[in-house]
């Protein structure tokens, strides 16, 4: 079987960043698939437009196509449709049984749709975000004509697409609101338990004898609400000062949230800001922390996400903090795996927390529940059976 598998970012474990992808896409070559990526990368313009190699068994496709978590609205939108439109290209010609395209964001499934209509291929979709509907809540397309072209796009996309892969039932949910359908398969992000077993020290980052560490490791940017983080710190503080918050990461907010923490006079008292560090180097940030933990701002939308950080966590042993309702706050409950803050921070709420990251007994607790939902829903070779047979019904 010959997959050809459109991403706009393919990260790797000596990077910063999730690796779902290179996890996958490895883990099929071992089931005896046939991949090929077609991916992007950040050159210098006098960078040649396409590199092409192989790593892994993987052959690899990367238009030279700036995209940061820095650029402004505009300039995403421009690497996005560069990108839309030389892997349209890309995809023609080359060979392949299924096409797998992974939003973000949702002009990625163009070239899939241009794949089925002139070269007869069946393609899957996977949605790891709801487009266009979190940046239409989030005020980015305002003009109703806009948001109508939009949506329209993203019903096409989900009318041809052989399957559908959500990463949440939140985002499944969503979907068949809007699109009924049988042809959508959940498959969450991954808890690497594997890759988090290896615990190595290669970075300066320690924690002092009797502090409690909420770890957030992941974007600075505009839905990940790292300010909330800073503000609860600010409230914490004052209860208990050995409750401390390590934020890891970089993004376009996260000037303003340095500034922030110096503002709330928290910045090295309980709040440190690290740079971002390699995928590798995290099993030993979250053996050292007390919590993992993932937040959004207060938009509903962005309840439905399968953050990276949420899965982490679990394959580390340790208890998940949140500050937003939906499916990983069902979860967190059903499972007694980690601890659901409230929207807003307030003296109260800062209260219970603190009384929360003291309670050792049930932080154990909490971890083993978290290892235990990570490793028997969660895990790679879930994910990879579930995908496996997808492709193998298409195919066949």
């Amino acid at each position: 079987m010959k997959l050809l598998y459109i991403t706009q970012g393919f990260g790797f474990p000596e990077n910063a960043g999730g690796t779902r992808k290179y996890d996958l896409a490895t883990s099929f070559v071992k089931r005896g698939v046939d991949v090929t990526v077609i991916t992007s990368y950040s050159g210098k313009p006098c960078d040649p437009k396409w590199k092409e190699y192989e790593r892994e068994g993987i052959k690899f496709h990367e238009l030279n196509c700036p995209y940061s978590n820095y650029m402004g609205f505009k300039e995403r939108m421009k690497a996005f449709i560069s990108f839309m439109q030389n892997s349209k290209k890309k995809a023609l010609s080359l060979d392949c049984d299924v096409v797998l395209a992974t939003s973000t964001p949702l002009s990625i499934g163009y070239p899939a749709l241009v794949m089925h209509r002139r070269r007869k291929k069946p393609y899957v979709f996977e949605i790891r975000d709801v487009w266009p509907g979190v940046p239409i809540a989030m005020g980015y397309f305002k003009n109703k004509l806009l948001q109508k072209i939009l949506y329209g796009f993203e019903m096409r996309i989900y009318k041809k697409a052989a399957a559908l892969v959500p990463l949440s039932t939140g985002m499944d949910e969503n979907i068949k609101r809007r699109y009924p359908n049988d042809k959508s398969v959940v498959i969450p992000n991954i808890s690497e338990v594997n890759r988090f077993a290896e615990i190595k020290k290669e970075i300066d980052i320690t924690v002092p004898e009797g502090k409690k560490v909420l770890l957030y490791a992941g974007t600075f940017g505009n839905v990940n609400g790292v300010g909330y983080i800073i503000d609860m710190a600010a409230h914490t503080i004052k209860y208990n000062p050995d409750v401390w918050y390590y934020l890891v990461g970089k993004g376009k907010e996260k000037e303003d949230n340095i500034k922030q923490a110096e503002r709330l006079g928290v910045l090295n008292k309980n709040v440190f800001i690290f740079d971002p560090v390699r995928k590798n180097d995290l099993p030993y940030l979250y053996s050292i922390s007390t919590v993992g933990s993932s937040f959004v701002i207060d938009i509903p939308a962005l309840w439905d996400n399968s953050a990276n950080k949420f899965f982490d966590t679990l394959a580390a042993h340790r208890p998940m903090v949140i500050n937003h309702e939906g499916w990983q706050a069902d979860a967190i409950r059903k499972h007694n795996c980690g601890y659901v803050l409230p929207p807003k921070v307030s003296d109260e709420a800062a209260k219970a927390f603190v009384d929360y990251m003291t309670n050792d007994e049930l932080l154990k607790v909490q971890g083993e529940n978290a290892f235990k939902l990570g490793k028997e829903q969660f895990s790679l070779e879930v994910a990879v059976d579930k995908y496996m047979d997808i492709f193998d019904k298409i195919v066949k």
